[in-house]
This record gives structure tokens, C-alpha cells and sequence, in this order.
């Protein structure tokens, strides 16, 4: 990743698609090289489905190598913002389509559209599904769909720490002004961001695959659901997801999620003698305290109205609703029987999301601070309208190249949400509740089924048009819709 240490401003000349090629290239060359672990599980088990995920593999790996061969430069330089914006479009947007070729030509034998959502979703650690009988797949399949959502974590989380800042995406500009401080010296350049991410991330994979294990989950259930908790993904190896495991895993699991929603930086930092590093975080603050808020008040609601044994009760709210908070997409059964008002409850804390800077989505608790910090503002305001009000963060002052991208982002956002449900329900067939749902669930890359629809926990019943639809509402929430947006205008490259 040399070539995505740093970017500098265009100048107004030709887009150079060289170095975005060779980047892909290398990235499509390590994605075809990650498959032999599949390959491998299948042959070891004798499943001739190691033959066509071998295929895949092949075909991944030589087509990033002569991707990358035929646009290696001589001399090397920085990528402009314009070459950023493209790489980043270019990541998400093609390497799907190679994670989704051991679908097409392998079990489950699914149509580009089928698999290129299957891929999407499990690269944009979204954890919707259109494959049913998860549990008949081959091993090396369900292996797999982990590793897409593990990868997809770790390069997600990677480019929200370099590449957004850079590009002022969503008031990410925050992170490389003020909140670069907050990574202090530990981490001033991509690589050691890039290296100390890998171990972070690693680590909690690895303590989260024990745990599991400790609490009775097989071998390859645990590394596949330890893989899909960190990247807050939520594909797992049933279509019972969590709610055939014990009690103890289905804790570990509500742990494990909030933690692959917050910051993985201050875990780098609690490594290196800083133990409040955590803690010490305004988002992270927030991020637990509203989801507790969240959970207390659905399982005061649920005591009221419900027969059910209280420990039971908290156990299913705190896991289904840490893990549409995460956006992780795991499930303990379907929450639509709890009633309306834990309903609204859950839409309103997927759209919050978790923090900065991990693999969670939505708009992020820092996103959410920042507006409502600057309507504190607004009020104090109107009350005092010849006292100057600052809109803070965490105790410093906000200034316009933070707020104006956010608000930006945070109507963006709004307004997506809006169109595609309404463009979703107008599709034959689809109920408004669905529709809404499923795209909450997307643009979120929440992954939770809600809705008539969805209560075989898949998206089976969406048509192919929906289906495309709700691949793109999962690109665009990932990529922070602005990102993807200014492609489609001609200033981008006319400029």
C-alpha cells in the first residue's frame, strides 16, 4: 500500500487510472491468495466444491496480477484526492464481484445477482443474505463468508482512519485535524496506522475465537462467528444465527460486538500503558450509555407486556440490540412479536450506529454528538441572540470544515433513506414496512431483518430489481454516500 500513504491536491490535469489500477490489482491478488483457505477446508473434507472455489481463486489471482503488472509505474507517486476517490469507489465496487465467483461457480450455484449481494454484503459487513439452508453449505463456503466479512472489516476500518479524512467525508476531516491527537504519536504515518490496525484487529479476533470456543461452539463456528463479531458483519454458520447457542455465547457475543464498534485505535492505545484510553473517549461514553439506555427501556417494555422469564428478556434485548447498534446483523430470533415501541427504539439506534473509526456504519455516534452539540448551540442561540455560542466536541471548539461536511453527510444520508424506500415500495409486492426495513438495514450495513418479507431471515423474497437496489443502498452507507455521489458529477472530472 505504498502508493495509499498519502494524497496530495490535483492540479487540474488528466486522471492518471495507473496507480488506482495497480492498487486494485494487488488488493484483487491477496483477495485470490486468502481463497486457498477455503479450497483447502473443502479438499480436506473431500467436498468436490474445492474444485470450482479453486477456479475462483485462480481467476481472482491471475487477473490482479496482470491488472497489476500492466499498470506498475516506474516511479511511483502519491495518490491525488481524485485517484483516492476512485481507488476507494473502485475497492468496494469490483472485488465483490471476485469474493462472489465461489458462489457462481461452486455451491450455492447463485445468479451474478444472488452472489454479487452475498459478496456486497459480506465485504460491506452488512450480513443480509439471499442463500437459504446456510447450515447444508459447504464448509469451506461458510469459511468463506467469514473471511469476507473479516477482510471487509479490516479494510473498512482502514480506509476510515487514512482515506476519508483526506477526503472531508462526512466531517472526517475532524480525524486528521483535531482527532489525529487523539492517536497521539503513537501512529504518524498509513503503514504503522495499517500495522497497528492488523494487530488490534487480530487480536480481538483471536480472543473472541477462544471465547467462543470456551463457551461450546465447534472449531469452525467459532472462527467463522469470531470473524463476523469483530468486522460487526453478522454472517454465521445457521440460519438459527445466535439463538441456537448457549446463554454464555450469546453474552460473549453481545460483548464482543460492542467491541468491534468502537475505536480500535484506543485499544492500540490501552496496549501501549494507556488503560483510560478507552474510557476516555467521548464517543465510546456515548456509544455505551445510549445503547444501555436503549436496552433498559425495550426490556422495561418487554417485563410489562411479556410472560417470558426476565433473564431471558435482557439476555435477547441486550444482544439483538447491541447487534443492530454494532450494524453487526446478528439475530436471537425475530424482534417484531416485542411490540411497536421496541421497534422504534431499534430503527432509531441503527440509524446512530456505533463510533468512528471502527467497522460499525450508520452515521456513528460522533456524527451524532456533533449534531446535536450544534442544535445545543443553535438554541442557546435563539435564547441569547447577541451571545457568541461555539458548537463543541469532546471540549474543543467545531469549526466549519467539520460541520458543514457532517450536516452535509447526515442530510445525505436522510434523504437516501427516503428515496430508496419509497423507490423500494414501489416495487410489485414490496410492503412499506419492508421496504423501509430493508433499506434502514442496508444503507445502515445493519443487516437485521425486520418486516412480512424477511421472516424466513432472508432477502429471498425481494425481487432482482430490489435486490440490485438494496446492493447499492449497502456500496453507498459504506462508503459514505458523498464519496460515491461526486463520481457521478462532471466537475469531478472535469476539474
Amino acid at each position: 500500500m505504498r502508493g495509499a500513504q498519502k494524497t496530495i491536491p490535483d492540479q487540474g490535469i488528466m486522471t492518471d487510472f495507473g496507480p488506482v489500477f495497480h492498487l486494485l490489482g494487488l488488493i484483487l491478488m491477496a483477495l485470490g491468495l486468502t481463497m486457498a483457505a477455503p479450497v483447502a477446508l473443502d479438499f480436506a473434507d473431500g467436498n468436490a466444491n474445492a474444485f470450482p472455489f479453486l477456479q475462483a481463486m485462480l481467476e481472482t489471482v491471475l487477473f490482479g496480477t496482470f491488472l497489476a503488472m500492466a499498470s506498475r509505474s516506474e516511479q511511483p507517486h502519491p495518490l491525488t484526492l481524485r485517484q483516492a476517490y476512485l481507488l476507494t469507489a473502485g475497492i468496494w465496487f469490483v472485488v465483490p464481484f471476485f469474493g462472489a465467483l465461489p458462489f457462481i461457480h461452486g455451491a450455492p450455484h447463485a445468479s451474478l445477482t444472488n452472489a454479487y449481494f452475498e459478496a456486497v454484503s459480506g465485504i460491506t459487513t452488512t450480513g443480509y443474505s439471499v442463500f437459504v439452508s446456510i447450515d447444508q453449505l459447504p464448509r469451506g463456503v461458510l469459511l468463506w463468508r467469514g473471511m469476507l466479512n473479516w477482510l471487509g472489516g479490516l479494510g473498512i476500518a482502514f480506509v476510515a482512519m487514512i482515506f476519508l479524512p483526506v477526503m472531508r467525508i462526512g466531517g472526517m476531516r475532524y480525524f486528521q485535524t483535531e482527532g489525529f491527537d487523539t492517536l497521539g504519536k503513537v501512529l504518524p504515518r498509513a503503514r504503522d496506522i495499517a500495522s497497528s490496525l492488523l494487530k488490534v484487529y487480530s487480536t480481538l479476533t483471536a480472543l473472541c475465537f477462544v471465547v467462543f470456543t470456551a463457551c461450546g461452539m465447534p472449531v469452525l463456528d467459532a472462527l467463522v462467528n469470531a470473524f463476523s463479531s469483530i468486522a460487526t458483519g453478522g454472517f454465521s454458520t445457521h440460519d438459527a444465527s445466535f439463538a441456537i447457542w448457549s446463554p454464555s455465547a450469546q453474552y460473549a457475543g453481545t460483548v464482543f460486538m460492542m467491541l468491534g464498534a468502537m475505536p480500535y485505535i484506543r485499544f492500540f492505545q490501552m496496549i501501549n500503558g494507556e488503560p483510560r484510553a478507552l474510557w476516555s473517549d467521548s464517543q465510546v461514553r456515548a456509544f455505551v450509555r445510549w445503547w444501555a439506555y436503549a436496552c433498559a427501556m425495550v426490556v422495561l417494555y418487554r417485563l410489562w407486556h411479556e410472560d417470558l422469564p426476565p433473564e431471558r428478556i435482557a439476555r435477547e434485548t441486550l444482544f439483538n440490540l447491541a447487534s443492530i447498534m454494532t450494524s453487526t446483523g446478528f439475530g436471537m430470533g425475530p424482534i417484531e412479536p416485542w411490540g411497536a415501541f421496541p421497534l422504534v427504539v431499534a430503527f432509531i439506534v441503527g440509524i446512530v450506529g456505533g463510533c468512528t473509526n471502527s467497522s460499525s456504519a450508520a452515521l456513528q455516534v460522533f456524527r451524532v454528538q456533533v449534531v446535536l452539540s450544534v442544535l445545543r448551540a443553535a438554541i442557546r442561540q435563539l435564547h441569547s441572540p447577541h451571545r457568541v455560542v461555539q458548537a463543541m466536541y469532546d471540549g474543543k471548539p467545531l469549526d466549519d470544515t467539520t460541520i458543514g461536511p457532517l450536516m452535509q453527510y447526515v442530510t445525505a444520508y436522510i434523504l437516501t433513506l427516503g428515496a430508496f424506500s419509497v423507490l423500494m415500495s414501489m416495487d410489485a409486492g414490496n410492503d412499506m414496512t419492508s421496504a423501509l426495513f430493508a433499506v434502514w438495514g442496508a444503507l445502515g450495513n445493519i443487516g437485521f431483518a425486520i418486516g412480512p418479507m424477511t421472516r424466513s431471515g432472508t432477502m429471498t423474497e425481494f425481487s432482482d430489481a430490489s435486490t440490485w437496489l438494496l446492493t447499492l443502498a449497502m456500496l453507498l452507507g459504506r462508503l459514505g454516500l458523498l464519496s460515491i455521489f461526486v463520481l457521478v458529477l462532471p466537475r469531478f472530472w472535469r476539474d
